[in-house]
């Protein structure tokens, strides 16, 4: 018997929510979920020996970051009903788009002796089931730092800086970075808020995100070969900057949007204001 998974707050504890809209690459989940099995029960129905030893796995991945990974792993070896809690810990900055939490029971290791028809490799998947929480939030939805620009070569003065490396065909996680500066005030408290942005964060973090999907937007259409026909790699740059082009640009072709680019760059600078919607905070 499992109970769902649950999301540890400053208040205590809440169900998992379908998302968290206020989500950000700075925070971190705590997720606990209460597991009872009953060993007996499982050996018997599964055909395996009594003194099978199980594993209780808990595995997470997340669809915007392309990361995965083992978030908790239990070993069951005694008889009866067994109760377990996982208690799972996961930095905000492996983390982007959908969550996938995925609950295994598996063999722990190989059964020698187990009936023709019962399951007795190491690993083979005795029961399991996946809960989903999307992360969607007011700032941009890639790894970031707050730095001071005096340190580095960037202007003293300037807000931000979005930092694009690699290919297309390179992880977003890898070919993104967003530097803030430390010495500027309002952006540095807007993304420190990002959870609970105020009104003034909301507008700061709005002009970041519009100027964040300009400089991607332009860095797409500087390369000949992205066209609405290329086909990148899940969770490459390429294929979240198509993932963007049809966010923003629903109805047109990528052909006629760095067309318009290069004939009227101010009125494309306007068109992209209004699809990002701009300044439109709740």
């Amino acid at each position: 018997m499992t109970e769902p998974w649950r999301l540890m707050v400053e208040d205590g504890e809440v169900p998992l929510p379908e998302a968290l809209p206020d989500w950000d690459y700075q925070m971190d989940l705590h997720l606990r979920r209460a597991v009872r099995v009953d060993l007996d029960r499982v050996r018997r129905q599964t055909g395996i020996p009594e003194s099978a030893a199980l594993m209780l796995s808990a595995v997470w991945t997340a669809t915007g970051s392309n990361l995965s990974g083992p978030a908790q792993q239990l070993r069951l070896t005694e008889s009866g009903t067994s109760s377990v809690e996982f208690d799972v810990r996961l930095r905000g900055a492996d983390l982007g788009g959908l969550l996938l939490l995925d609950t295994a029971l598996v063999l722990a290791e190989r059964v020698p002796h187990a009936r023709p028809s019962a399951p007795r490799r190491a690993g083979s998947v005795l029961w399991s089931d996946r809960e989903t929480l999307r992360l969607q939030g007011d700032a941009p939805q890639f790894p970031m730092a707050v730095i001071d620009f005096a340190r580095t070569s960037f202007p003293d003065a300037a807000a931000w800086h979005l930092q694009i490396s690699g290919s297309l065909d390179s992880a977003t996680m890898g070919a993104l970075l967003l530097l803030v500066n430390e010495q500027n005030t309002a952006t540095a408290t807007a993304f420190q808020n990002a959870a609970k942005p105020r009104p003034v964060d909301r507008i700061v973090l709005s002009a970041v995100y519009a100027d964040a999907a300009r400089i991607m937007v332009e860095h797409a259409l500087a390369h000949e070969e992205f066209t609405e026909d290329s086909d990148f790699p899940d969770g490459s740059l390429g294929s979240t900057l198509l993932s963007l082009f049809d966010q923003l640009f629903p109805s047109q072709s990528i052909t006629d949007i760095r067309l318009r680019h290069r004939q009227s760059p101010a009125l494309f600078s306007s068109d992209l204001q209004a699809a990002v919607k701009i300044f439109e905070v709740s």
